[in-house]
């Protein structure tokens, strides 16, 4: 072979190593960028997930404070329903019929 066409071949295979180099290190930035890409999602996911257990708690302390002060309102009314009933007997028996009646009437 004539030195021209081994010059040639040589600087052929310094190409072709510097494009297997270039492809290796394009390959390997971008596994990186998967991974932060990855990682940054995962994160972001986690704190979306925080965030809303917070919320899910928050709500479910309003609700228990709601039903603790319903209850409390509905044990008000009983009490004070059966005092009436106990202050008005004869009065309560007329009103209760009466109620009947009127529903009973609707219903058919």
């Amino acid at each position: 072979m004539s030195e021209t066409n081994q010059e040639s071949q040589a600087s052929l295979e310094d190409a072709k190593a510097d494009a297997v180099r270039a492809a290796e290190e394009l390959r390997e930035a971008a596994a990186q960028k998967a991974t932060e890409l990855k990682d940054a999602a995962l994160q972001k996911g986690q704190e979306i997930r925080d965030a809303a257990t917070e919320k899910a708690d928050h709500l479910k302390d309003i609700a228990r404070d709601g039903l603790g002060v319903t209850s409390e309102k509905m044990e008000d009314l009983k009490s004070e329903g059966e005092a009436y009933v106990r202050a008005n007997p004869a009065k309560s028996v007329l009103i209760a019929l009466g109620l009947g009646f009127i529903i009973g009437r609707i219903i058919r």
